[in-house]
């Protein structure tokens, strides 16, 4: 077996074992906007922790995210893979790493409820930029810090000014998130945050326009932006790794 198949490998089986402590935070954070965090099972059992299945222990209540549980594994793996595919060696690839499963499961919370918790974003963003601080110190790294920190004020300047503009079509959230994307897009430059800014967009009005196809929602529903935010960030991480 090839060096890169061992490290897409062993990318892929980090992504899994992260993606199995996933579902305890993601059905505790799944709550619609204003209400606190879930503390206890639908059967009013406290749930401690954050990290692990979502199952009652003293119930054995099994609860939404549990159920979904493999398809949280399966996610975080592949992204994880596809980060590693197209990073290689480069120091950087332990920051998309350690990220990616805080992204996947900020956009499965988006996606369930509307929501983007701050104890995720605004910690996903100054992780960014702290992690590939270090990254910046080692050798063959393959991007720019400070282009990294323009990137997150850019691309969190113009979601806050969507915000401002329509802050029915735009969340707060999304702008916190967009300071994180546009650190880990940064990093390969200014063609980069531009890539994946389009793609996040688009893949937003593909999905948009498919819900008013399938009669599912109006043109003028709301739908969840921050998985289409991560995902644009991901499409444009992977052809800027490739890139670089």
């Amino acid at each position: 077996m090839s060096d890169d198949l061992v490290l897409v490998a062993a990318a892929a089986l980090w992504g899994a074992a992260a993606g199995t402590l996933l579902p305890r935070a993601a059905y505790r954070f799944s709550v619609p906007s204003e209400q606190p965090w879930r503390a206890s099972c639908p059967g009013g059992h406290p749930l401690r922790g954050w990290l692990g299945r979502a199952r009652c222990g003293e119930c054995a209540h099994v609860l939404p995210y549990d159920r979904a549980a493999p398809l949280l594994v399966l996610a975080t793996a592949l992204v994880c893979a596809a980060l590693a595919a197209a990073t290689g060696t480069r120091p950087e690839l332990g920051v998309w790493l350690l990220l990616a499963p805080v992204g996947v499961l900020l956009a499965v919370v988006d996606f369930r409820v509307q929501r983007l918790p701050d104890p995720l974003t605004l910690p996903l963003a100054a992780a960014a930029l702290g992690l590939l601080a270090l990254a910046a110190l080692a050798p063959e790294h393959a991007g720019t810090w400070l282009t990294a920190l323009y990137g997150a004020l850019a691309l969190g300047g113009g979601y806050y000014l969507l915000f401002r503009i329509n802050p029915a079509g735009m969340g707060f959230g999304d702008v916190k998130l967009a300071l994180g994307m546009g650190a880990v897009l940064g990093w390969y430059g200014w063609p980069t945050v531009m890539l994946g800014t389009f793609a996040g967009f688009l893949f937003g009005a593909l999905y948009g326009g498919a819900l008013v196809v399938a009669r599912r929602a109006g043109r003028k529903s709301a739908i969840p932006f921050g998985p289409f935010l991560a995902a644009g960030a991901l499409a444009g991480v992977l052809i800027g790794a490739y890139a670089a």
